[in-house]
């Protein structure tokens, strides 16, 4: 039995679409003018590029993509090339909205659209981002990668937690789980 390399970053997954259906949540809410919560979205934004980002996606960028590459898959045209090319939108994405919430924060007035476009925008991407690499690029990593290679990913995913700031998952399963409960109540 080949040692499974794609569960861990798959798990992270449901922690980051807890995230989205947050993000999707307050997005409506502020597109119809009732949420001010701003501060959620700089909470978001830190979630995003501290946990999705350079946690989770550096996994997939410098571990997992490039072990798919060295197996035989093309670095240009490809499900990797697709891959990145989403990475990269999602930034821009998180940057814009980023930029719109600290301006509302601030108390300049209109960014409520320019903030539920680009959270919007977000979500849509990285769903469908998120569904293409469980259900297509991570099962043809199972099947690509062998299992000769395996412990060389998992040895990676490990330095790259043991790298990561101490408590750092635990750190945004709480803040999402907090947001969940303001949510709820």
């Amino acid at each position: 039995m080949k040692r499974d390399i794609t569960q861990k970053l798959k798990d992270e997954h449901q922690l980051i679409l807890r995230m989205l259906a947050l993000l999707e949540k307050m997005a409506l809410l502020t597109a119809q003018g009732v949420c001010r919560d701003y501060r959620f979205y700089l909470d978001g934004v830190d979630f995003i590029r501290n946990y999705a980002d350079r946690f989770h996606h550096a996994k997939e960028e410098d571990i997992l993509f490039e072990a798919l590459i060295e197996n035989g898959m093309p670095r240009a045209n490809s499900p990797v090339a697709a891959m990145l090319m989403e990475h990269d939108q999602g930034r821009e994405f998180v940057r814009a909205l980023e930029e719109a919430a600290t301006r509302a924060l601030n108390g300049e007035a209109g960014q409520d659209q320019a903030i539920a476009d680009n959270a919007f925008g977000y979500l849509e991407l990285l769903r469908e981002h998120i569904s293409k690499e469980d259900e297509i690029l991570y099962p043809l990593a199972e099947r690509l990668i062998p299992e000769a290679k395996r412990d060389e990913i998992a040895a990676g995913y490990q330095r790259a937690e043991d790298e990561a700031k101490a408590g750092l998952e635990e750190h945004y399963r709480g803040i999402v789980a907090g947001y969940e409960a303001k949510a709820a109540a």
